[in-house]
């Protein structure tokens, strides 16, 4: 029978925007003595909204995390996933015992290694040797069992040149090889490891989430695992939770969670038309954009190898004499560079403007999984009337298009090919 090593029951953290407690001595008084003194409910419960940081709020009272429940077992591999500010790290300073938590408790059975950022229990002035008996001895193991563990950590870091300058002269890479180094090989029953990792190469990665493979199927240890690189959490984590909001949207298989993921992380069709930021004389003005698979009705979900549909409208000016008008769409990828171009002037289509609106169809699209932005360009007798950069943005999701159960490298390009091997 699985043995629960985490257990999280009704936990929330509130904070005020700005302030460090309820910001005054008086705040922070009538709370003491409202809930030690008199045993009533702490009264800032009652205020807060949703730390929902696209909309404008009303209160300078959020809450970061709201009535999490969930369990870990041991050996489990939890990947935790979510857009920017939807609680993640919060959640891992709590169970990290970083900070606590304003209501409710958690339960763990075990010593916990954390790596939340870079940094993360390192003093900057002692020498990368000194940090992992430092470590070690946090964790309650002897002198012994980490010199035991001592050379396989140097080894793995690839730092041994530098073990023995301050890590204060460490690059940003160098300080997270030896952070997760003396993180994963210390034996602690849990890992949390949060999004720091990106800050290594792509070799490090790799090596990382073997290690952390590693210790939970051949040791039986317990990883927690935060990261935006859906590739990684599905190759490492079976089980994944969905944040949102400082809540918990679902929790369940891995590539289903994913699929949730992009489903709720993407906004509905685009109003170009707000956008403040454009070129052009107006004679030609998008307004509205999506991007979605053809016959669905879910917007900017997009999947590999389906029939995709850009969907742009658009006004123009009345009285205007228009002979020839162009329509291109640039894709771009997240580093922005180009990788597609959409011509309505290539295919010879002169776009007829009576209708407000055009759509380019993609049969069989072949972009890989990852995020990606557009240029928009409209052009009325050979001058530009709109052009607009880095907008509509969508993402492809991460499946199994190949049907091995294995998926494809993010950093393998920006397009997938069918293909097939014959001998």
């Amino acid at each position: 029978m699985a043995k629960t090593v985490i257990k999280v029951e009704n936990l929330s953290k509130q904070y005020r925007l700005g302030n460090v407690g309820t910001g005054t001595i008086g705040h922070d008084l009538n709370r003491w003595w409202q809930t030690s003194i008199r045993g009533k409910e702490d009264p800032y419960l009652k205020i807060g909204e949703e730390n929902d940081r696209s909309v404008k709020g009303n209160s300078e009272y959020v809450w970061a995390l709201r009535d999490i429940n969930f369990d870990v077992q041991q050996g489990e591999v939890l990947g935790i996933i979510g857009r920017n500010g939807a609680g993640k790290s919060t959640l891992l300073k709590i169970l990290s015992r970083t900070t606590s938590p304003t209501t409710g408790q958690i339960k763990i059975k075990g010593r916990v290694a954390s790596l939340l950022e870079v940094g993360t229990g390192f003093h900057p002035e002692l020498t990368g040797r000194q940090n992992i008996f430092l470590n070690g001895a946090i964790l309650g193991m002897t002198k012994q069992e980490i010199k035991s563990k001592f050379d396989e950590i140097v080894d793995f870091a690839g730092v041994e040149r530098y073990i023995d300058t301050p890590v204060k002269r460490y690059s940003s890479g160098m300080y997270v090889r030896l952070a997760f180094a003396v993180a994963a090989h210390l034996e602690p029953e849990i890992l949390i490891v949060d999004e720091v990792l990106a800050v290594g190469d792509a070799e490090f990665q790799k090596k990382a989430i073997g290690k952390m493979k590693d210790v939970s199927m051949n040791d039986g240890r317990t990883v927690l695992f935060v990261s935006h690189n859906m590739v990684a959490i599905q190759n490492l984590c079976k089980s994944a939770m969905l944040l949102s909001n400082g809540m918990i949207k679902e929790i369940g298989d891995t590539g289903n969670i994913i699929s949730k993921y992009f489903a709720v992380n993407k906004n509905k069709a685009v109003p170009l038309g707000e956008i403040k930021e454009r070129t052009g004389n107006d004679a030609l003005q998008f307004i509205h954009g999506n991007i979605k698979i053809k016959d669905s009705d879910i917007d900017k979900v997009v999947d590999t190898f389906s029939d995709v549909v850009f969907e742009l409208e658009f006004k123009t000016k009345q009285n205007y004499g228009i002979d020839k008008v162009r329509i291109d769409i640039g894709i771009n990828n997240k580093t922005g560079d180009r990788i597609a171009w959409l011509s309505s002037d290539t295919i010879g289509h002169n776009p007829d403007l009576s209708s407000g609106k055009i759509n380019f169809q993609i049969p069989n699209f072949p972009l890989a999984p990852g995020d990606y932005t557009c240029n928009l360009y409209s052009e009325i007798n050979n001058e530009v009337a709109d052009w607009l950069t880095d907008v509509l943005e969508f993402s492809v999701a991460e499946k199994d298009y190949y049907l091995t159960g294995k998926t494809v490298p993010s950093n393998q390009g920006d397009v997938l090919l069918k293909y097939k091997v014959v001998i």
